[in-house]
């Protein structure tokens, strides 16, 4: 059982949105795409109160920097049952990990979440406890008891070039062990963060504050980074708040977007596009969430 409530008319609208960007020129686009789509009828929702429709949403994908959305709410649990200590390091840490995507600051927080480094190969109980230690994100997942986490894997770092040494091995045989999230799983945590549904509504409230972006033309051209330019966010009109999450390389380019208008109820798009097509397409997700906005105005929502 999803999360939301189906809505059929938005299920509709959604089939005829990707038809059209197929259309376009993206053959196999549904082959490609996993989506979830959430709308909501009053200006501060709580959780579950949504209506929306899918694609391909409990298809598990490689996620990119999306599963740093994962690890930003994982420290948060650790800081409320004192299983870390909070910092000023920590705190910049997250922020530079949500706000900036930073990779060195996501090693830095996972290390501190599971006790463990990285370096050269380990062998014997060393290395199994390291494994076992890696895994403490995924422990706590399971512990929410949310069925759109059921195959979900969060235990890796993210990298710039690729991991070395005992993270090599920890990915396994063909990268069998590398982090893996579906859009419904993504779209339930963001909602949860956006409504103070997971964790303490302070320690959501300052997600949040990580999650914001600007949609102001000037400040995007000065950040070529910006997690709007190419994404969900740059479909969107500039007088709506945007609290969004970007994931791209060179296989994979997804999105995770809450926004929400003056006096309007929000909306949400969780969007992964797969494959060094979709990764090169920088007009797909914004097209996504332009196409979608418009629902609103073709119909009373009902």
């Amino acid at each position: 059982m999803a999360f939301y409530r189906p809505d059929l008319g938005m299920a509709s609208y959604l089939e005829s949105v990707l038809d059209d960007l197929d259309a376009e020129g993206r053959p196999g686009l549904r082959n490609s795409l996993g989506l979830t789509w959430v709308r909501y009828t009053e200006a501060a929702p709580q959780a579950g109160n949504g209506f929306g429709a899918s694609w391909n949403h409990l298809r598990s994908l490689y996620p990119a920097s999306v599963v740093k959305l994962f690890y930003a709410v994982a420290a948060e649990r650790w800081l409320q049952h004192d299983l870390i200590p909070d910092s000023d390091e920590l705190q910049r840490a997250l922020r530079e990990m949500i706000s900036n995507s930073s990779n060195d600051a996501t090693s830095f927080v996972l290390d501190l979440l599971t006790g463990t480094t990285s370096g050269p190969v380990l062998q014997g109980k060393r290395w199994q406890s390291w494994q076992r230690q890696r895994r403490l994100v995924n422990d706590w997942l399971t512990t929410l008891m949310w069925p759109e986490l059921e195959h979900v894997n969060c235990c890796q770092k993210t990298w710039g070039d690729g991991p070395y040494g005992r993270e090599k091995v920890f990915y396994g045989i063909n990268n069998a062990n590398r982090n893996l999230l579906t859009t419904a799983a993504v779209a339930r945590m963001l909602e949860a963060i956006m409504t103070g549904a997971v964790v303490s509504p302070p320690a959501c409230r300052r997600l949040q504050d990580f999650l914001l972006r600007s949609l102001d033309p000037e400040l995007s051209r000065a950040d070529p980074e910006n997690q709007v330019d190419g994404f969900l966010g740059e479909g969107l009109p500039e007088d709506v708040k945007l609290w969004s999450k970007a994931g791209w390389m060179s296989q994979v380019r997804h999105d995770a977007a809450w926004w929400q208008a003056p006096g309007q109820p929000p909306m949400m798009i969780v969007a992964f596009s797969s494959g060094p097509d979709r990764a090169r397409d920088e007009q797909l997700l914004p097209k996504l969430a332009r196409a979608l906005c418009k629902y609103d105005a073709l119909t009373i929502f009902g």
